[in-house]
């Protein structure tokens, strides 16, 4: 008998292609000084987006960045295998550089945008 392996929906490629991305926002395409706030399953995360087109912004929250932290936000992923570039969407997780560290955090429930 063969083994059964299971994988997420959206790791497969052409899913990935082919996703709308209405779930969430591409932070190049907001406003520099921007705020928003992000929920994820463990944590809550204020980022405000310092340049966009960069990904550059300043996050706090989590276990990692207990307070403000100028960071560059790589994008959404699966935990690895794809990322949607500069991207914040339910359902994937943060990719997160600073302080020459990698963070992934786990999956985004929730995304506000403040004013």
């Amino acid at each position: 008998m063969q083994a059964q392996h299971h994988v997420p929906a959206a790791t497969i490629l052409s899913n990935w292609s082919d996703d709308p991305w209405t779930n969430g926002v591409q932070v190049d395409r907001m406003e520099d000084m921007e705020k928003l706030v992000v929920r994820t399953w463990n944590s809550i995360y204020e980022i405000t987006i310092i340049e966009g087109r960069s990904g550059e912004i300043l996050v706090r929250g989590g276990q990692f960045f207990p307070e403000l932290t100028p960071a560059r936000l790589t994008g959404a992923t699966i935990g690895g295998c794809f990322c949607k570039m500069r991207g914040i969407y339910t359902g994937f997780r943060m990719e997160i550089n600073a302080n020459g560290q990698r963070t992934v955090t786990t999956p985004v429930r929730s995304i506000g945008i403040l004013a």
